[in-house]
């Protein structure tokens, strides 16, 4: 099978708003589940942030390399026979300037595919938990990523520094991203979803721009023997394909219409790809 190329994905994702692998650019027969699938599969995940520490020292990182590097989960997963399919991205391309991006977090994965999405309509930071960028060797390589790290111990100082940090980076032109649920949950719930992107969008005077991703593919693992080791990557279900959806920006306003119209469009988006919501 040939192998897409980020130059490849991103060209289609320009001229068309979206993407979908093509059937010579996929595996013709879906990889059987089981340990090797998994193991895979979450090769390409997990290399990205070491091979991010071991170019740092060298001056090798830049955001284009961490794209590539990210790409590559794209490459794995069509080398197992799955699709991945983006959708609405035309959206994104019609609005200038930095935008707070608000996305659903169902897995590790995610974090991996929006990297070389994102970048391609221009720079952006992410809130990240700071136990990630407090890795061997991955301090300075996360800075330099633009990842913002967050205790998460103190939820008003997580606000205080979201807000400040985010506000200054949006004012110098990057967007932001957020994973308003916080943690990974397979479930999108209302009660769960935090308007600390919405508050961040309306300090800074910004648009939001609300994503839909279903990587079910890869859930988190929530018992068994390497639940304590290797929680982040549960087996690997070949079944279910990639989807990232972009919906229109939401205009700056309050706070609380933003978040609304932020989890409505998720939510609904999410529903009709038979993906449980609590609203």
């Amino acid at each position: 099978m040939k192998t897409t190329t980020l130059e490849m994905f991103r060209e289609e994702l320009l001229a068309t708003g979206g993407y979908r692998t093509a059937d010579e650019r996929r595996a013709p027969v879906r990889a059987k589940n089981g340990a090797l699938t998994t193991a895979r599969f979450t090769w390409n995940v997990a290399r990205v942030f070491p091979l991010c520490a071991l170019n740092e020292p060298f001056g090798l990182l830049d955001t284009a390399k961490w794209a590539r590097f990210c790409f590559s989960c794209v490459q794995g997963a069509e080398k197992l026979g799955m699709n991945v399919a983006l959708e609405g991205w035309k959206n994104r391309e019609a609005h200038a300037g930095p935008v707070v991006y608000l996305c659903n977090h169902m897995s590790t994965f995610e974090t991996i595919l929006l990297p070389p999405i994102l970048l391609t309509y221009g720079p952006f930071n992410v809130v990240v938990k700071s136990s990630l960028s407090h890795l061997p060797f991955l301090t300075k390589a996360a800075a330099h990523m633009g990842l913002v790290p967050v205790g998460r111990k103190s939820p008003k100082e997580d606000l205080l520094n979201i807000l400040r940090t985010g506000t200054e980076l949006i004012k110098a032109g990057n967007s932001f991203l957020i994973f308003p649920q916080g943690s990974r949950e397979q479930v999108f719930s209302r009660r769960l979803y935090s308007s600390i992107g919405a508050k961040l969008a309306e300090r800074a005077g910004a648009s939001i721009v609300p994503i839909a991703v279903d990587t079910r593919c890869q859930p988190i693992r929530t018992k068994g023997l390497l639940k304590s080791v290797l929680k982040d990557f549960g087996p690997v279900d070949t079944s279910h394909d990639i989807r990232c959806a972009c919906g229109e920006p939401i205009p700056c306003g309050k706070a609380k219409t933003m978040h609304e119209a932020a989890f409505d469009w998720m939510a609904s988006k999410l529903e009709s790809w038979g993906l449980p919501v609590e609203r």
